[in-house]
């Protein structure tokens, strides 16, 4: 296997990687509110902005809660109800995500989740997603690390509020071969001067046969393409429908037309980065004739000339 085809993973029908289209992920997580209209309403505003796919976020409450927090109550868009109740709330089950599948596969949008516990894992795998994504919060979570590595599907692990030796643990634990890193600050919403995107480089460094991408969770859109400037291959932007909705992850995510802009701006961007070789282009052949007072190499006068 070469060095550059090692770095490509499956996701569903695509390749993801180095040399491939960004891989675009609208971040829905629980930005629909257990709604399953909200959750409709941003796969469509995720496949209209040109995304290539959504994320959810798939819980078992009495799990993913620690206990002592269950009875603490606290006032919801639905009135006051403990915490665990809140968690039952926002949490869609088996009817919501077949009702989600079957919309994402009529309108040719990619959907998966990221699983928070080892029966999530379970539950998800009966949908065939294209990858399991890993919340940087579970990245210490051996036994979910094991269970989403024995799905066999891609896994997508973010690496935010995470030490450099936890990083190579949960690598050693998934192995190398369908995990993709991306990197990412857990501040909700994180300030610019603690994104730090030159990691981007030092995990390409640290990981050579694993494609790195970006988990965005700042304001705004410059430093998400940067990221790409940076060879991110895969972008994440947690998505909304209104960033004044009711919950913790709305403040940081991307409103509809905000959505297109991303989209349009990675790709010119994409294309803008080319591949790294230095020529002459057609279009600068006139410019040449007229402005170059010097002459060189009359033949670039008749093409394009590459240079090593």
């Amino acid at each position: 296997m070469s060095a550059a085809s090692s770095r490509l993973r499956r996701f569903g029908d695509r390749q993801v990687g180095p040399g491939e289209p960004v891989y675009v992920i609208g971040e829905i997580g629980i930005n629909h509110n257990g709604e399953l209209s909200n959750a409709i309403a941003l796969i469509d505003q995720a496949k209209a902005a040109g995304m290539d796919a959504v994320k959810f976020q798939k819980r078992t409450p009495e799990i993913c809660t620690p206990r002592d927090q269950w009875d603490i109550e606290r006032e919801t868009p639905w009135g006051r109800m403990t915490y665990i109740e809140y968690r039952h709330r926002v949490e869609f089950g088996e009817d919501e995500y077949r009702a989600i599948d079957e919309h994402c596969r009529e309108l040719g949008i990619d959907w998966f989740a990221s699983p928070w516990d080892v029966p999530s894992v379970e539950f998800l795998n009966q949908f065939n997603p294209p990858a399991h994504k890993i919340a940087s919060a579970s990245l210490t979570d051996d036994e979910l690390l094991r269970a989403a590595r024995a799905s066999g599907h891609t896994v997508i692990l973010s690496t935010g509020m995470s030490t450099p030796d936890q990083i190579r643990h949960a690598v050693e634990v998934l192995g190398s071969r369908n995990t993709v890193l991306l990197h990412a600050n857990s501040t909700y919403p994180a300030p610019p001067e603690q994104l730090n995107l030159r990691v981007i480089n030092s995990l390409m460094a640290e990981y050579p046969n694993v494609p790195i991408g970006y988990s965005g969770h700042e304001v705004g859109l410059q430093s998400t393409l940067a990221a790409v400037a940076l060879g991110a291959c895969v972008i994440e932007r947690h998505i909304t429908l209104d960033r004044a909705m009711w919950g913790s992850d709305q403040s940081a995510s991307v409103e509809p037309e905000g959505m297109r802009r991303l989209v349009r701006d990675i790709r010119v961007l994409e294309s803008a980065l080319g591949d790294g070789i230095k020529q002459v282009y057609p279009g600068e052949l006139a410019a040449m004739k007229k402005l170059r007072r010097v002459a060189g190499d009359k033949a670039a006068l008749d093409g394009p000339e590459r240079a090593a």
